[in-house]
């Protein structure tokens, strides 16, 4: 935890202190192991960054004083599409996906998405948010994505995905395209990564994208896991 996250339920009525239990405060406690004066790092969720100052510390509480002073870092100019996946993936895609800075997320189906995996609990609103902050908190960001979600390939790309793409340039990671080794890449073009299942899009439905005017790109020769192609893009961007 690089930075606490505080949302404003955690100030004191009418003041700048802020008082702290439950995981934030275990982990300050423990791992931090800090002393009444001590600095820490926070921030207040999709707000601005700071210093806090322990005032208080004890085994149930944390008190801080707190002074916000700058602005969150800027997120990256990309919007993420990624096909449902298992949910131990998920959880590490929602977390990588935070700390690097994506704005704005959208799972969608696919033929090689199993329909199970909209039943999971990982896809309730807590659990997802809750993998969020855990990329803010390590990154030092403050600003929660937002996520999306399409049960359906089709209404997806004939209606949803054109929308996305006004005025950004949409890429496909998909083995049967262009290495993108061979690309002008911008980074300060607005962009759509989309990545597909972990069995890979279908013929049919890289067509389907090709006919709202993504380009298909390569990463390579190695077929990699969905949440390595979605750090090999979004490293782009930087």
């Amino acid at each position: 935890m690089n930075l606490i996250l505080l949302s404003p339920s955690d100030f004191l009525p009418s003041s700048t202190t802020v008082r702290l239990t439950g995981r934030r405060h275990q982990h300050v406690l423990e791992i931090i192991k800090p002393k009444v004066n001590d600095v820490l790092v926070v921030g207040v969720e999709n707000g601005r960054m700071g210093e806090g100052r322990i005032i208080k510390i004890s085994d149930k509480i944390l008190e801080l004083e707190v002074v916000l002073s700058q602005d969150p870092p800027r997120k990256l100019n990309v919007l993420l599409c990624v096909a449902l996946m298992r949910p131990i993936v998920l959880k590490r895609v929602l977390h990588t996906a935070s700390a690097m800075g994506v704005p704005e997320i959208h799972l969608f189906h696919s033929r090689q998405v199993e329909k199970s995996f909209w039943q999971s609990t990982a896809l309730k609103n807590d659990a997802i948010r809750d993998e969020l902050i855990l990329g803010l908190e390590q990154a030092r960001d403050t600003v929660l994505p937002t996520v999306h979600f399409h049960k359906r390939f089709k209404p997806f790309v004939e209606d949803v995905l054109p929308e996305l793409l006004k005025g950004r340039q949409g890429i496909v990671a998909d083995p049967s395209g262009d290495l993108i080794s061979t690309l002008n890449f911008q980074p300060s073009t607005s962009k759509v990564f989309i990545i597909g299942p972990e069995g890979g899009f279908i013929p049919y439905e890289v067509e389907k994208f090709r006919k709202v005017g993504c380009q298909i790109v390569s990463l390579g020769e190695r077929i990699l896991k969905v949440e390595t192609a979605i750090v090999a893009l979004l490293a782009k961007m930087f």
